[in-house]
């Protein structure tokens, strides 16, 4: 099965997860509600969530005139990777926190818009900075930005839906109320494995398109080692207000350890850095290298 298709059976079922309990609540009238109201959660997420995501995380554009030559050359990197996927530009983004990490956001390609955190450009070296924003463009290529997106509303909407009904109830004649209310504890739970599945299955995609964009999977993988030790001890506050925008993000922001780790929307770490580098410490020249001396030598943090 490929990974386009077990998304969209995975949307279906979250959509009908919605009318399920829609019926619940006001039988065949609170289906076709629900389910209306998932389709208009849709469409104004797929207008209007990446001005809400990035402000959410107060980001702020890179603009031309920048004058931070650390924030000018992280720009300029991301219109060669850009360039190199044969994909339009799209708006560059810097993110005032410590936590390093990056996320993509649009709705089509046209239209997107990459950030990444200044405790992420402080972390990692030049090269490991451009296997991230490689992976990003990724996912803005796959247009997983609108698909993640979308989740990330149905996943709220089922949840604010789930408690609309445990504390007003059902009305359908004949419901059985302890069934209800065992549906209405679990469809979040079960929304929310749905969403994890989405994303991690689009996750290990993104990490293989961006190894190639780049041409260096040791960049990415060397990156996502250094983003999630950093990610485990530093906390990302926009992140923990609204924990549903997390698996916009390349690793999980959230400082939920132990079990919580069993609903992450995040494949494990350690699984993505070895099909990464299973892919080969250098699949192809990439255009960043000609211009450095070779032997290459480690490179310190920018700044």
């Amino acid at each position: 099965m490929t990974a386009n298709l077990r998304t969209f059976i995975l949307m279906a079922a979250m959509t009908a997860l919605f009318g399920v309990i829609g019926a619940l609540i006001g039988g065949r009238g609170g289906m076709v509600l629900a389910l209306a109201f998932a389709g208009l959660s849709n469409l104004f997420a797929f207008w209007n969530a990446d001005k809400i995501v990035l402000r959410m995380y107060g980001a702020r554009e890179v603009l031309p005139d920048e004058r931070d030559p650390r924030l000018r050359r992280y720009a300029e990197g991301v219109a060669g990777l850009a360039g190199r996927a044969g994909m339009p530009m799209p708006k560059v983004y810097i993110i005032d926190q410590a936590q390093p990490n990056a996320f993509a956001t649009g709705r089509s390609p046209e239209k997107a818009a990459v950030a990444a955190t200044r405790g992420l450009l402080d972390m990692l070296t030049e090269e490991e900075v451009l296997g991230v924003m490689a992976h990003e463009l990724a996912h803005v290529q796959n247009r997983d930005t609108l698909t993640m997106t979308m989740t990330a509303t149905l996943a709220g909407a089922i949840s604010a839906l789930a408690n609309f009904a445990f504390f007003f109830g059902g009305r359908r004649e004949g419901a059985n109320p302890f069934a209800l209310i065992a549906i209405m504890l679990v469809a979040p739970i079960a929304a929310s494995l749905v969403q994890m599945a989405i994303s991690r299955t689009r996750e290990f995609e993104a990490d293989k398109r961006g190894a190639e964009i780049c041409g260096r999977p040791d960049w990415l993988a060397s990156a996502l080692a250094k983003i999630s030790g950093g990610a485990a001890k530093i906390p990302m506050p926009p992140a923990e207000r609204v924990p549903a925008s997390g698996q916009m993000m390349i690793v999980n922001p959230l400082s939920g350890r132990g079990a919580a780790n069993l609903f992450s929307t995040h494949p494990p770490i350690e699984a993505r850095i070895e099909k990464l580098m299973g892919m080969g410490g250098g699949m192809q020249a990439s255009p960043w290298e000609a211009s450095k001396p070779t032997p290459r030598q480690p490179k310190g943090p920018w700044g």
